[in-house]
Parts: C-alpha cells; sequence; structure tokens
C-alpha cells in the first residue's frame, strides 16, 4: 500500500514537473502576442484610449446639463467645441514660430559647430604657440625646406565645417520627409478622435447601461456601476489637476522668458507645457530645447544658460512643492515604475504613447485599488521608500 502510495507521489511530480513549463510557455507566448497586437495596432488604440480618457473626463459635466434639460448631443458638441477651441488658437499662434524654427535648426546647428571649432582651433594655436616657445629653436637645413609636411589648419576647418554642414543638411531633409509621411496619418488620427469623443458622451452611457444591465456577465452590477463612478471622479480629478498645474508652468515659464527678451517665448511655454505631462523626461527634454534656444540668441556666452536656468527654477518648484502638495500621496508612483512604464509605452506607441502613459497606467493603479485585487502590486506601484 506504502509503494503504491510513493507511486501516485511520483507520477504527481511527473505530471506538474510537466505543466510548469507548459504553462510558463503559454504565458509568455500570450504576452507576446498582447505586446505583437499593441505594437502593430498603435494607429487604431492611441486614438481610442485618448478619445476614452477625453470622454471620461467631459461625461460628468454632460450629465450635469442634461439634468439642467439641456440634450446630450447639444452638451457634448458644445464642451467638445469649448475644448478645441483654445488648441485651435494656440495651434494658428504657433503656426509661424515652429515653421521658422524648422528652417532655422540646420543653418543654427553648423552656426553653433562652426563656433566650437574656431573656439577649439585658437585653443589649439595657443597651445601650439606655448609649446614652440618652450622647445629650444631646430636649425633648419637645406632640404628641409622642400617638406610638404604640415597641412594649413584653415584648409582643415573648412573641410570639417563643409562636412558638418552636409550632414546637417541630409538631416534636416530626412526629418522633413517623415514628417511629410507622418503628418496625414496625424491629422487623421485627430479627426478620428475628435468624432469618437463625440459618439462617446452621447451614445456610451446608453450602451454602458445595456451592458451592465442586461449581460449575465457583470454579476454585481451595483458594485461595477459605483466602481465605474469612483474610478471616473478620481481620473478626472487627476487630469484636469495635472492639466491646470502644467498649464500654469508653461504660462509662468512664457511669462519670465518674455520678461527676459527671449524670442519666441510663447512657443517655448508650449513646449514646455505639453512635455511636462511626461514624468522627468519631459523635463530633461524642456531643458535641452531652452539651452539651445539659448545658445542661439546669446551664442556661447553665460547668457546662454538664462532660458534653461528660468524653466529648472520653477520646475523644482512645480514638482517639488505644487504637485505633491495639490495631489497628495494618493497619486505617488515609485519613480522607477514610471521610468520603466514610459520605456515601454514608448517604445509600443512611440511620442503619443509617452503623453498619455501617465494617465493610462494612474487609470489602471485606480481600478486596482477600487476593487481591492492585487494590494501587493498596489503597494509595489506606491513605494518610495
Amino acid at each position: 500500500m506504502g509503494e503504491q502510495v510513493s507511486t501516485m507521489e511520483n507520477t504527481d511530480r511527473k505530471r506538474r514537473s510537466h505543466q510548469f513549463p507548459l504553462h510558463v510557455s503559454l504565458t509568455i507566448l500570450v504576452t507576446l502576442g498582447v505586446l505583437y497586437t499593441l505594437y502593430f495596432a498603435q494607429t487604431l488604440l492611441i486614438p481610442v484610449v485618448f478619445a476614452g480618457f477625453v470622454a471620461l473626463l467631459l461625461n460628468p459635466l454632460v450629465h450635469k446639463l442634461e439634468a439642467m434639460f439641456i440634450p446630450r448631443i447639444i452638451s457634448s458638441c458644445l464642451l467638445l467645441s469649448l475644448l478645441i477651441a483654445p488648441f485651435t488658437v494656440l495651434f494658428i499662434e504657433l503656426a509661424e514660430p515652429v515653421q521658422r524654427w524648422m528652417k532655422m535648426v540646420p543653418k543654427m546647428s553648423v552656426h553653433i559647430t562652426q563656433q566650437i571649432d574656431d573656439m577649439n582651433n585658437a585653443f589649439e594655436q595657443e597651445k601650439a604657440a606655448v609649446k614652440q616657445a618652450a622647445e629650444p629653436p631646430v636649425e633648419k637645413g637645406f632640404f628641409d625646406w622642400f617638406g610638404d609636411d604640415v597641412e594649413p589648419l584653415a584648409e582643415k576647418s573648412e573641410d570639417a565645417s563643409s562636412v558638418v554642414e552636409e550632414k546637417f543638411k541630409q538631416s534636416s531633409v530626412e526629418l522633413a520627409m517623415t514628417l511629410l509621411k507622418s503628418g496625414p496619418i496625424f491629422i487623421a488620427q485627430i479627426l478620428g478622435c475628435m468624432v469618437l469623443i463625440l459618439f462617446l458622451l452621447i451614445f456610451g452611457p446608453p450602451l454602458f447601461h445595456v451592458f451592465v444591465q442586461d449581460f449575465p456577465v457583470v454579476k454585481n452590477k451595483r458594485r461595477v456601476t459605483l466602481l465605474v463612478k469612483r474610478v471616473q471622479k478620481a481620473l478626472s480629478r487627476y487630469i484636469v489637476t495635472i492639466t491646470l498645474i502644467n498649464s500654469l508652468l508653461g504660462i509662468a515659464t512664457a511669462g519670465v522668458l518674455t520678461a527676459f527678451n527671449i524670442d519666441d517665448a510663447i512657443l517655448w511655454g508650449a513646449i514646455v507645457g505639453v512635455f511636462n505631462f511626461v514624468p522627468y523626461v519631459g523635463s530633461i527634454f524642456s531643458l535641452s530645447v531652452l539651452l539651445i534656444v539659448g545658445l542661439v540668441q546669446f551664442g556661447v556666452t553665460g547668457m546662454a544658460l538664462l532660458p534653461s536656468a528660468v524653466f529648472l527654477g520653477l520646475n523644482i518648484l512645480e514638482s517639488q512643492v505644487i504637485t505633491p502638495a495639490v495631489l497628495g500621496s494618493s497619486m505617488q508612483v515609485n519613480p522607477l515604475i514610471i521610468i520603466l512604464w514610459l520605456l515601454v509605452t514608448g517604445w509600443l506607441w512611440g511620442i503619443m504613447g509617452v503623453l498619455i502613459a501617465v494617465p493610462l497606467f494612474v487609470c489602471v493603479k485606480l481600478a486596482l485599488a477600487e476593487m481591492n485585487v492585487f494590494p501587493h502590486w498596489i503597494k509595489l506601484i506606491e513605494a518610495r521608500k
């Protein structure tokens, strides 16, 4: 009897040992399939995800206007128009400076490179003069006058400058071609987003009501309804708060740069406000852009650090004081988790994935917290000390 029991236990162990690699293999294949789908369906998924966020943000306002006997179709069109109008005005205002800077970038890069080359050449000449003064004079023989060993320094610098200029021209042409190719797709995505937002606001709530009430897959209907309302409320609060903070940061940056007579200050304020939606990485990008702006306007001097120094001071105030005080600890996320998430979404969906990465992450975190599932994952996400 004991031998039969031991034999059965050995059989179970062997069966489990065979099942475990199969389970791991299936998990890996499913994960790769999901990543593959997310990557190749980005032109479809990005407008859908973005439209979902905007619809969640505007839906409570539509409900309030509906309670005031304003039809959903009218209130939805009105709110969407109010949302689009500021961005349209800003786009028209910034179109001319953006085009001007796109034309200036190659010339600006060549000019900065030439300035750096001139400084290097002057340094090398001074170094050579000091070295020559320190060495004892060497008498030249008759045949030394026919040597052709030394190449003129000016000719070398001209060749290097021409090579650099050609490389920057080639890079600018490639960038222009990339923008021309992606422009129609980007415009189509924006139009698709607008239409999808409008239809989600008008016809989304009835579909959700029918799904919750009539589909048997939803067991606890009241809990699902409350869960969606809580997530919607918390996410709306987060998006509105972050949008206001980033807008104020952009306005403050533009105002201070205008006070210091920095050219196209509104453009740099808009760039700062948009890229501040991307934690850490967006600030580094904005700092780099403003450093280039300072180099273009003031040259290679100490004043070139002025625009980036202004933004750095405002960004430290915003990230270390204002945002934690307004949002509190409930929205805090471990910085390492955020960086890893930005890498994943940037690899999957490019720049748009990076911009919507944090709201998407916060939505998932809120849903898990409200459903009280995976509490250990919530602790891992929020771990800071």
